[in-house]
């Protein structure tokens, strides 16, 4: 000991030294224990604000929060609102504002949905329907698309025991609210937008409010409320004004201020480093010019100069991490995606803890809880980083998080339940797609994107993958031609979405365009040709095509024989669909007999609880049912309905099909009573998932009818 206290320590380091005998104890306490379960997020989350931080005080927005106060007085309703104004100019600090009056002193219902693109706000409205009392099944139907989902949220919303106030926030994209008539009004309520679109076109029928920047005096104020210490009122209004008095700017330039704890930064020293940077220039075109189009270079050196802090403190990663951010989509982002080792190309895996903390620290992303926990960064900041990043490194970064996203979804998509992880990766994946640099990076996200399609359809999720591959389809034949192999690919994975969804003559027709353009390019037997070939053999037997599609049927079995193998899944799953198509009499005579040992074939190939194992046993079912072989066929599809229900839940379409099978049979051996009762479960349940004109449900509803006519019919002699 030499007596001379010297410890030293950065960030949140600590040093604890004495002169004589000192016992210390620390206790830390980092979020939830291992063994603490999270309970899922429900469908009240609407009833929150999604922001990341609310507003200290609300500056300036008297005027707007009086008219807006007004239509949630007692007796008052039917009124839209839309907020309107440049990127970071307060919005949904408004909203936000409004939503938390209306609820607290108003006694309002507050719904809080997110409109920035077509899935945040498809996926918003329905927990909305839910939150006001619509039933699983209802949402199901319409998350399948086969029920209008604007009409059911809207009928939920109109029937609402409560007044309620609904916000519509980042409402960027008009014309998807158009789509499906989104925005609408209702006596029960009060809608407000909030939208950087101000044309009157878009909102008819509502009243627009002007939301702009910040008078000079306010928006020292607003420095000031979120860094008292840091200067005087005169020295905050002139930052502010080198701020251009964006809301969104002063809000993080205060929060810099405040945060800094080893090397306080005073106003003065904040305005003088806007003075010294390279982009002063920029940031007063911003102030002078505050209707320039693009607003996003006010904020810009904001941003910066807290990036240029990390590099400064020695986190280069929190730069990294957000530069990498910057290549997704403006939407909650899974960790558990940025929580693997290919994010070294981009900065240390071991060093991303860190990071992300440095970022959430200075505002320049959020937590939050879908029912995943995700991390999500403001439209603004990520473009401003985007565009200020060198484009060598854009591409590295592109790379990196095309290969991150490649590791999260599934390598082979197979059948399985409901997954909503799956259905956050889509936004990211098409923003990946869209700010592709080069072919290269374009067909490897594209690759991923129609992956991801295949993944969602594989869990019944059909509305969802005609989306994604369709736009994926889109995106990619603009980088990468028409006829690129993936760009076909994606359309090929689009049709078979469509026939799920009982849009039978359009996958017929993108089919048939898909496969041809394949065969030509490829090859008869070439594996993406095959897939294609299987998919409208499908289509053309459920359209009455039988010769036609048994032909398919046979080349593909024959072509995948060739190119893949015999023990090949794809080659066994064509196989196994010949035992649907083919009827009684050409089972038996097929392959000289041995079509009728495929299971035991699957089963030695791939395990019995393979997925084409379970589905060549369905299909093995019908054949035996279609010989007369009614209790052999009864024992297998009984087995097979357990297995599915097991793993894909009773509301799987493929489940519904195996009850089907198992209703068959019941009537078949004079249980006519057992199969009504099975049949009446599954016409329900596809009317709630697949709508009331479904084929499938229509089909469904035929046959419960026979039975039950067969139910009433008196016993003969």
């Amino acid at each position: 000991m030499t007596g001379r206290l010297d410890g030293h320590a950065e960030d949140r380091g600590r040093v604890y030294q004495a002169l004589g005998d000192q016992h210390i104890s620390e206790h830390h306490h980092h979020g939830r224990r291992a063994d603490e379960v999270e309970a899922p997020q429900g469908p009240d989350s609407v009833r929150r604000p999604s922001v990341g931080r609310p507003p200290v005080v609300l500056r300036d927005r008297a005027g707007v929060l009086e008219r807006l106060r007004a239509s949630v007085r007692e007796g008052q309703g039917g009124e839209a609102f839309v907020l309107y104004g440049m990127g970071g100019c307060g919005k949904t600090a408004v909203a936000y504002t409004f939503f938390d009056l209306a609820t607290r002193e108003c006694g309002r219902a507050g719904l809080w949905v997110n409109a920035s693109d077509r899935a945040s706000l498809r996926a918003g409205m329905l927990a909305v329907a839910a939150d006001r009392g619509a039933a699983d099944g209802e949402l199901l139907a319409a998350r399948n698309g086969l029920r209008p989902a604007a009409d059911l949220v809207w009928q939920y919303l109109d029937r609402s025991q409560e007044s309620w106030v609904l916000v519509l926030d980042n409402a960027d994209h008009p014309e998807i609210l158009r789509d499906g008539s989104w925005l609408r009004t209702s006596p029960r309520g009060t809608v407000v937008v909030t939208t950087r679109r101000p044309a009157a076109r878009w909102w008819p029928g509502a009243e627009l409010q002007y939301i702009g920047v910040l008078p000079r005096e306010d928006a020292a104020r607003v420095l000031r409320d979120l860094a008292p210490h840091s200067g005087t009122q005169q020295e905050a209004a002139q930052v502010a004004d080198r701020l251009g008095r964006l809301p969104l700017a002063l809000t993080l330039a205060g929060g810099f201020l405040s945060q800094q704890v080893l090397d306080p930064w005073t106003m003065e020293a904040y305005g003088r480093r806007l003075e010294e940077g390279a982009g002063v220039e920029l940031i007063d075109q911003g102030a002078d010019a505050l209707s320039e189009e693009d607003p996003r270079h006010l904020v810009g050196l904001t941003w910066q100069l807290t990036l240029d802090a990390f590099e400064s403190r020695g986190l280069p990663e929190a730069t990294a991490l957000l530069r990498l951010l910057a290549r997704f989509a403006p939407e909650p982002l899974p960790l558990s995606l940025l929580n693997h080792d290919g994010i070294g190309a981009a900065l240390p895996r071991a060093r991303c803890e860190t990071a992300l903390r440095a970022l959430l620290d200075q505002s320049l992303t959020e937590l939050v809880d879908t029912g995943e926990r995700c991390v999500q960064s403001h439209a603004v900041l990520l473009d401003s980083v985007a565009a200020a990043t060198s484009a060598e490194l854009a591409a590295v970064l592109h790379t990196t998080a095309v290969a991150l996203l490649d590791a999260a979804v599934p390598a082979v998509p197979d059948a399985g339940p409901h997954d909503p992880k799956l259905r956050l990766l889509v936004p990211h994946g098409l923003a990946l797609l869209r700010g592709a640099g080069d072919r290269t990076t374009s067909a490897a996200a594209l690759a991923v994107v129609t992956r991801l399609a295949a993944a969602l359809h594989r869990t019944g999720d059909y509305l969802s993958a005609r989306e994604t591959a369709r736009a994926a389809a889109d995106l990619g034949e603009g980088r990468l031609g028409t006829e690129h192999r993936l760009v076909l690919a994606a359309g090929s994975r689009t049709g078979r979405a469509l026939f799920r969804l009982g849009e039978y003559s359009e996958a017929e027709v993108l089919l048939r365009r898909v496969h041809a353009a394949q065969e030509r390019l490829f090859g008869t037997d070439d594996p993406d040709t095959l897939d294609s070939r299987h998919g409208l053999q499908l289509v053309l037997g459920n359209l009455g095509a039988r010769d036609e599609a048994v032909s398919l049927l046979r080349s593909t079995v024959a072509g995948r024989r060739r190119a893949l193998g015999a023990d090949h899944p794809l080659t066994l799953r064509s196989r196994s669909s010949l035992l649907v198509l083919l009827s009684a009499s050409e089972v038996v005579q097929e392959e000289d007999g041995a079509l009728l040992s495929l299971p035991a074939e699957c089963a030695r190939s791939l395990g019995p609880e393979h997925t084409v194992s379970l589905g060549a046993r369905h299909n093995h079912a019908w054949a035996l049912y279609q010989l007369g072989r009614f209790d052999e066929a009864g024992q297998e599809i009984r087995l097979v309905s357990e297995a599915y229900r097991r793993r894909f839940g009773p509301d799987h379409p493929v489940a519904l099909s195996a009850r089907q099978l198992l209703s068959r049979t019941l009537v078949a051996r004079g249980h006519v009573a057992a199969a009504v009762e099975i049949m009446t479960d599954v016409v329900v349940r596809r009317e709630r998932g697949l709508g009331a004109d479904h084929p499938f449900t229509v089909a469904g509803r035929r046959l419960l009818g026979d039975f039950t006519s067969k139910e009433r019919r008196p016993p003969a002699g």
